[in-house]
């Protein structure tokens, strides 16, 4: 093969494309996890509490914002950060010249940020601009000394662009509230996870139930195709008023309910820290939701 040809894997389903991911920029130094759910969710809520809960752990963690918006780590460093395409367009895109204080910035507790941040709206894919970001990473070896890194990706996407982060992950996360259309798209990303798992190392980790008091349709979800509740977030006033402090939920005035929900992401951080088995869950056909949980 020429060296000036793309290695593809094996297709993981009609109509897709696989392209093999660069040896040299594996993240073999950590634990990678990749976090998806539903658009407006709670995930960059949920991937940032529980970044905060993994440096309370003690770990040094990396989380990546994956979404053209560039939101995903206000909450930790208080503010919008630039990002990564921000940073190469202001070389020309010569990434030599870029240090690491120019795509990554400190956020609480230690946690350090990265915005990849996305092409023009209808142009470019965002596949490539989650490779450049884990390769400007590795090229200024941030890497080397991180225990943790969070990839929290934007909306229910699973074209291949977006999946990206799968490459890199050890364990796919989901986050889902109680309710028929997260748990919808839900159903439609554990497809896209499994159809990576046959040519990545990413194997399902479970769903973090957020925003949720009760989990009866989650658990009949769960059920019905061998998924996994690793957590329940409820659904409380004080991570909806910690948002508009630009601030995580370990940074609000302690009472009973927030240090009960503190506790939970310390428990979830530390379950997967110790490692979760992976699951072989299956995706069901959209008819089959309907008839699961349905609309009455």
């Amino acid at each position: 093969m020429s060296v000036l040809e793309t290695p593809v894997a094996p297709p993981d389903g009609e109509g897709s494309v696989q392209v093999l991911m660069d040896p040299a920029l594996a993240i073999d130094t950590a634990k990678v996890f990749a976090v998806y759910g539903k658009g407006g969710i709670g995930k960059s809520t949920t991937s940032s509490n529980l970044s905060v809960a993994f440096s309370k752990l003690g770990k040094r963690v990396i989380q990546i914002g994956c979404d053209p918006k560039h939101d995903s780590t206000f909450t930790l460093t208080k503010s919008l950060i630039p990002t990564v395409i921000d940073a190469l367009e202001s070389v020309n895109y010569h990434s030599e010249e870029l240090r690491p204080e120019d795509f990554v910035f400190p956020g609480y507790n230690g946690v350090s940020c990265v915005e990849a941040g996305g092409p023009p709206a209808g142009t470019g894919c965002g596949g490539y601009v989650v490779g450049q970001t884990v390769k400007l990473l590795k090229e200024h070896h941030l890497l080397d000394d991180t225990d943790v890194v969070v990839f929290d990706v934007l909306g229910d996407v699973v074209c291949g662009g977006f999946a990206a982060p799968l490459q890199h992950a050890e364990r796919a996360l989901v986050v889902a509230a109680n309710d028929f259309d997260s748990i919808f798209a839900m159903n439609r990303i554990i497809a896209a996870i499994q159809a990576k798992a046959k040519n990545y190392d990413v194997r399902l980790g479970g769903v973090i139930c957020n925003r949720s008091d009760n989990t009866d349709q989650i658990d009949k979800f769960n059920e019905a195709t061998g998924m996994r509740t690793l957590g329940r977030i409820p659904a409380l006033d004080v991570i909806r008023r910690s948002r508009l402090k630009k601030a995580t939920l370990f940074e609000m005035e302690p009472d009973p309910e927030v240090e009960a929900v503190q506790r939970e992401y310390l428990r979830i951080a530390e379950a997967l820290w110790a490692g979760v088995d992976p699951l072989d869950a299956h995706a069901l056909k959209d008819r089959h939701i309907f008839d699961l949980l349905g609309y009455d």
